[in-house]
């Protein structure tokens, strides 16, 4: 049996200056598809493409979560997603006059739905909010309920809340 060569093996080791690059850079390979080894320094490898990084922010998590109604258009769609598909109880502010307003996102559209109206509309169709200027009201979350919560499941809880937060007497509730 003949033997067809020599045996090359090389040790790699992963450049740190280079990390931000892995698995982003592409480079054209070049016709010299058959040589086992290919050399940099006696035919150019030029590169086709220096992918961008793909990344948004993670969800922050129904607890942590503050929004301004303006930011709505411009969340990470991985958040539209998650907020679209959540229901629950929430709390709507206005910066300028201090007054809350708590309500309940039931819809198949989930908080996301419930706050794009007050976006469009201003008030979202509530009493308390038709006779104000629409100012740009802050969203969190107080509470998310599961799939089988009914919509009489959620009046309930969205009363506890306006309790505890006195948002009838001391907010913009008028319910």
């Amino acid at each position: 049996m003949e033997t067809a060569g020599s045996c090359h093996f090389y040790r790699l080791t992963p450049r740190a200056e280079l990390a931000e690059y892995a698995g982003r850079l592409w480079v054209e390979w070049g016709p010299g598809y058959r040589a086992w080894i290919q050399r940099g320094d006696r035919k150019e490898k030029p590169v086709v493409e220096l992918r961008r990084i793909f990344g948004e922010d993670p969800f922050p998590g129904f607890a942590s979560l503050i929004l301004n109604l303006s930011e709505l258009a411009s969340i990470p769609s991985g958040w539209a997603a998650v907020l679209s598909a959540t229901r629950g109880i929430y709390l709507l502010t206005c910066p300028r006059t201090r007054e809350q307003y708590v309500g309940m996102a039931a819809g198949a559209a989930g908080f996301l739905g419930r706050w794009r109206e007050y976006f469009a509309t201003g008030h979202g169709g509530n009493v308390g909010l038709k006779s104000r200027d629409p100012s740009d009201y802050r969203v969190s979350i107080l509470e998310t309920v599961g799939t089988a919560a009914t919509t009489a499941d959620l009046l309930v809880l969205e009363a506890r809340w306006k309790d505890k937060l006195q948002s009838r007497e001391m907010g913009l509730n008028k319910n």
